[in-house]
């Protein structure tokens, strides 16, 4: 099958299929006399594979490194459920980064007034002189804090 045919088959864009093929995730396609790609089921089995790990989140390197370990009928189980642990505890932290950033938006937009007024305290916020606006995602500030001054008017 060609590329198109082999992206509807797999979940997979033509434009991420040739990527996976630059980097080397996926084998270079067999090419037809006319020098379109030319696919097999094998190959689509293993875009879907691919597919399945980034929709997992998975990094291109651990998903290569997946790949190995599925080829590799002699490897230890435990050698993939110790990458998939890792993972986890990487999405757990990601996940603590996003609710940090919930509540920190969230708290902002509590204390804008939301009217036709320009003084807006979510943008004070973010433009605080000396504020790592990094540390926003870590620790809400408290309004009324040292640094936090709305401007009423």
């Amino acid at each position: 099958m060609n590329i198109g045919q082999a992206a509807q088959a797999s979940g997979v864009s033509a434009k991420m299929i040739r990527y996976y093929e630059e980097i080397g995730l996926v084998p270079k396609a067999a090419r037809r006399e006319s020098g379109y790609r030319d696919y097999e089921e094998a190959d689509i089995h293993r875009l879907r594979f691919i597919r399945r790990a980034r929709d997992l989140g998975f990094t291109v390197d651990q998903i290569g490194e997946l790949l190995g370990l599925w080829a590799d009928r002699s490897r230890a189980s435990s050698n993939v459920k110790t990458l998939a642990l890792s993972h986890v505890e990487e999405l757990r932290r990601k996940k603590a980064e996003i609710e940090g950033m919930i509540a920190t938006l969230e708290s902002l937009a509590q204390s804008c007034h939301g009217d036709d007024r320009p003084d807006c305290p979510i943008l004070e916020e973010l433009g605080a002189a000396g504020h790592d606006v990094s540390g926003l995602q870590a620790q809400p500030r408290r309004f009324g804090a040292p640094g936090f001054s709305p401007r009423r008017g």
